[in-house]
């Protein structure tokens, strides 16, 4: 089990662990008689309002692209069932929310507007022309 006191998200930012919560129960699904009866099913809860591990900044932005995965509290909640052991799915749910903080906090490139170069107008046009003229030259005359 991981035995760090954070959890890296990116170079600059780790959560610490203190503000993680995990929760254990029964996951449901397949599985017959080793999932009625174990608890591997992991919740894990991350208070961000009051998570001093990002900016004001930082926490509008995470809380803005995460809205669906926020409760009532503004706590980020991921579940995570898919495999047979407690400890597997608690580092899957930690890798979940790493990797969800981390692209929530992607800032996109500004996109730099731009032109056709004049000589791509040019061939454009003299092809359509092109393609006019031999259309033209098809069609029947009728007097």
């Amino acid at each position: 089990m991981e035995t760090t006191a954070y959890l890296n998200v990116t170079p600059t930012l780790a959560i610490p662990r203190t503000e993680i919560q995990y929760r254990a129960t029964r996951a449901g699904g397949a599985g017959g008689q080793h999932v009625n009866t174990s608890s591997t099913r992991i919740e894990l809860l991350w208070d961000l309002p009051a998570s001093r591990a990002v900016t004001d900044e930082e926490r509008e932005r995470i809380r803005a692209r995460l809205a669906p995965r926020l409760d009532a509290e503004g706590k980020v909640r991921i579940v995570a069932s898919e495999r047979r052991s407690q400890q597997q799915n608690r580092l899957a749910a930690d890798e979940r929310l790493s990797a969800l903080v981390k692209h929530a906090l992607h800032i996109p490139k500004k996109r730099r507007p731009t032109r056709p170069p004049k000589a791509a107008k040019e061939k454009r046009l003299s092809s359509k022309k092109h393609r006019s003229e031999i259309k033209r030259d098809r069609r029947v005359d009728v007097e």
